[in-house]
Order: C-alpha cells, then structure tokens, then sequence
C-alpha cells in the first residue's frame, strides 16, 4: 500500500535496538551497518486513493542512513 506522511510522526517510541530486531541481518545486508532502531509513531497519511487518515506507523531507523521500510499498523480513526 502506497502512502504519503502529512505533516510530523508524533509520539515517537523506540520499539526495539540492535539484535532485538528480528530483521537486523537483512537490514544491514541491503542498507549498511548502523545502529538500528524500529519505532513507531502516529501522523496523519494521504493513502493513494486521495483519503487522509491517521494512522500508527512503524520504520526502522539507522544514523546516518534514514527511515527505511515504513509502514502502516492500524488506522486510528
């Protein structure tokens, strides 16, 4: 599903670091080593049909290298 972040990711929470991550290897393999966070936060989306809606997303995060492989949980309204 193909969406667009409006605006700022509010309430931002680390979910997990380093090897707690079940994807870790796979992530430094396709993106470089770093240290590695998957968060979560909530912000309102445009989804590709036009629709905007606020939603709990979750990424992964490395310095350096960026947000990568975001995606939608749940929508929240």
């Amino acid at each position: 599903m193909y969406f667009e972040i409006i605006g700022t990711i509010e309430n931002i929470e680390t979910i997990a670091v380093g090897g707690r991550i079940r994807e870790i290897q796979r992530l430094r393999k396709q993106y470089g080593s770093g240290r590695w966070r998957k968060l979560k936060g909530i912000a309102y989306i445009r989804l590709t049909k036009g629709s905007i809606r606020r939603a709990e997303v979750h990424w992964y995060e490395a310095h350096g290298i960026g947000k990568k492989k975001m995606k939608i949980k749940r929508f929240l309204d």
